[in-house]
């Protein structure tokens, strides 16, 4: 487990947008290794795990493209049927809230990434160890 930092887009729900923060981000040379988007009421809200925060943060403002910050946790969960629900048992007995989830299988049978933000991510790190 890792305390990681996301960062965050929120932006008009709109076609191209996401190509524009993609194509920035790449074109800054800065990979994206998890990522989830989702809409509600016609705005975006985009978290992103990259591979160099500072360089994507100033791609981005460079672009236009406002950004934010958000603590999150890295996880690595066994690839099995409740590996999730046990870690989000473990939180919601420890009265802490999900913000958002968002996970990767590279392979079956490997290791699942899984990205957990939270409101307090120093109290989750010790709920979880």
């Amino acid at each position: 487990m890792a305390r990681i930092t996301q960062l965050t887009v929120t932006a008009q729900s709109k076609p191209g947008v996401l190509a524009k923060i993609c194509d920035t981000l790449a074109r800054a040379g800065v990979n994206i290794t998890g990522i989830c988007a989702a809409e509600s009421s016609g705005r975006g809200r985009v978290r992103m795990v990259v591979s160099d925060l500072a360089r994507a943060k100033q791609a981005l403002t460079a672009a236009k493209i406002r950004t934010g910050e958000e603590p999150a946790l890295l996880l690595a969960l066994d690839d099995r049927p409740g590996a999730l629900a046990a870690t989000a048992g473990r939180l919601a007995a420890a009265k802490i809230n999900i913000k958002c989830v968002y996970a990767t299988v590279a392979t079956m049978g490997t290791p699942t990434q899984v990205v957990v933000a939270v409101a307090n991510a120093e109290k989750a790190e010790r709920a979880l160890s």
